[in-house]
C-alpha cells in the first residue's frame, strides 16, 4: 500500500542516495501533444549522475544533452514533474515517487552549480546541459513488488550505446 508524504523522509533520503538511476517523468500543464508533436508525457531515465538532495522539500539534478529537452520545456510552462527512484536489490523491494515543479537553470546561472559539477557523470561523455531543482510538493513510497532484483554493473558510455532499437532510417510519408 502506498504512503503519502508532505516530504522527503530519512528512509526515501536512503534510497535516492543509493540509487544508481531514477525517473524523470514531466508534462505540459493542459497534458496536451506540444508545438514539435512530441506526446503530453515525457519519461526520461537518468544514469550515472545523483539525485542530489538538497533539504526535504527540494531535490536537483545535473541535466546532459542527449535527445530532446522535453523536461525544460515543460518546467518553463508550470508542468508537474515526477522523479521516480526504484531499489532493484533482493531484500528491500520499494519505490519512492517525488511530486513536484522543476526549475531549469543554466549551469553558469546556477547557484547550485558547483554542487552538481561536483559529481558530474565523467562516463556519459555528453555535453551538461543545465541545473534542473526541484521543489517537492509531495512523495509517495509504495512496494515495488514489480521491480525485479537486479544487479548494477556499470554506467554505459557514449560509445557503448548501440543502435539497434534506434532506427535511423527516417519515416515514409504514407501512400494511399
Amino acid at each position: 500500500m502506498a504512503t503519502f508524504y508532505p516530504s522527503i523522509t530519512d528512509e526515501q533520503a536512503d534510497l535516492i542516495r543509493n540509487a544508481p538511476l531514477f525517473f524523470v517523468a514531466s508534462a505540459e500543464p493542459d497534458l496536451g501533444p506540444g508545438p514539435d508533436g512530441q506526446g503530453p508525457i515525457n519519461i526520461s531515465p537518468k544514469g550515472g549522475v545523483p539525485l542530489h538532495i538538497l533539504d526535504k522539500n527540494r531535490v536537483a539534478f545535473l541535466d546532459y544533452v542527449g535527445s530532446g529537452n522535453e523536461t525544460a520545456r515543460h518546467s518553463s510552462l508550470a508542468g508537474p514533474i515526477t522523479v521516480m527512484i526504484g531499489s532493484f536489490d533482493a531484500e528491500n523491494a520499494a519505490i519512492v515517487r517525488i511530486y513536484g515543479h522543476a526549475t531549469v537553470t543554466p549551469l553558469a546561472d546556477s547557484p547550485i552549480a558547483n554542487l552538481l559539477l561536483g559529481s558530474q557523470a565523467d562516463d556519459i561523455a555528453l555535453p551538461q546541459r543545465q541545473a534542473i531543482e526541484i521543489t517537492v510538493d509531495q512523495t509517495v513510497t509504495s512496494c515495488g513488488y514489480g521491480v525485479p532484483v537486479m544487479d548494477f554493473v556499470k554506467n554505459r558510455t557514449t560509445t557503448e550505446r548501440g543502435r539497434k532499437y534506434k532506427d535511423s532510417t527516417p519515416p515514409r510519408a504514407k501512400v494511399s
